[in-house]
């Protein structure tokens, strides 16, 4: 359990990393000037490509420890990125942080603290040889949310569906990284439903948040799709997968996770745009995945 944890923390770290140092590419690549030749342009912006090798390796942390690990710890250790880049802002990007931000610090480093107190470490159970089948059938559900949001002009409802179908994305991302198990050799996961249908909601999913924040506000957006890839695997985990919390300790997980969660959401509440100026007197960056998550 305890390199399982350890790849849940490494995972929080390099998404929140990641998102500051892509936050200072983009203000580079801001601040060029607008005539400069584009191989100097993206020169510049070199931290930008810094933070999408962050994301990757956040993202092969998160299937490490998902490999023995429940889904409701892993998918909370993942949004509890945002605390990360709350903190790295406040030290890089000169961003200023209140007294709810230091309260929702706080929660989210104890539920999470919680969470692995609580969590029963063990592989996931197998529900059967249809499960790729049934994840492939959901990636078309998300795939039909993403058409609805995109086509729907509504300024207030469309960011809403774009923002669940981001949650389910991300979530069927960490299910099938639950059940997904690498063959010898590696090449047969070309062949492996449950490797497409991975690959089909990290795709879904990362066009939905991206249409979501060009439709919506961040802070809505964020939160929104927090509490959906963070809810509905755990319950995933919890009904199907055979996650498990130690004996007698249920109540003490169930704390936690809305804890973490209600963290989570604050902080991503405070949210603003990676690109702000500096100086800004806004509390948090962007939360971590948004440009590759």
């Amino acid at each position: 359990m305890t390199l399982g944890l350890l790849g849940a923390l490494l995972a929080a770290l390099a998404y929140g990393a990641a998102s500051v140092v892509q936050a200072v590419g983009v203000r580079r690549l801001a601040a060029t000037a607008p005539d400069l030749p584009l191989a100097s342009r993206l020169r510049t912006a070199w931290p930008y490509a810094v933070g999408l090798g962050l994301d990757g390796l956040g993202f092969l942390a998160s299937v490490a420890a998902l490999r023995t690990l429940p889904l409701f710890l892993v998918e909370s250790a993942v949004a509890a990125s945002v605390a990360v880049t709350a903190l790295l802002s406040v030290l890089f990007l000169r961003l200023r942080i209140g007294a709810t931000e230091v309260a929702a610090l706080v929660a989210v480093g104890l539920g999470l603290t919680g969470l692995a107190l609580a969590a029963a470490d063990g592989p996931a159970a197998r529900p059967g040889d249809g499960t790729a089948w049934w994840l492939l059938a959901a990636a078309t559900v998300v795939a039909a949310l993403v058409g609805v949001g995109a086509l729907d002009h509504d300024h207030r409802r469309a960011p809403v569906v774009l923002s669940v179908a981001a949650g389910l994305g991300f979530g069927g991302v960490g299910v099938a990284a639950r059940l997904l198990e690498v063959p010898q050799p590696a090449w047969h996961l070309l062949t492996d439903g449950l490797a497409w249908a991975l690959a089909a909601h990290a795709a879904l999913a990362a066009t939905a948040y991206a249409l979501a924040l060009a439709r919506g506000r961040v802070t809505s957006v964020a939160a929104l799709t927090f509490a959906t890839e963070t809810v509905v695997p755990a319950l995933v985990g919890l009904l199907v997968l055979g996650d498990r919390v130690q004996p007698r300790r249920g109540p003490l997980a169930a704390a936690a996770f809305v804890v973490t969660l209600a963290g989570c959401i604050a902080l991503a509440r405070r949210a603003e745009p990676g690109g702000a100026p500096e100086g800004a007197g806004t509390s948090v960056q962007e939360p971590g995945r948004a440009p590759a998550r």
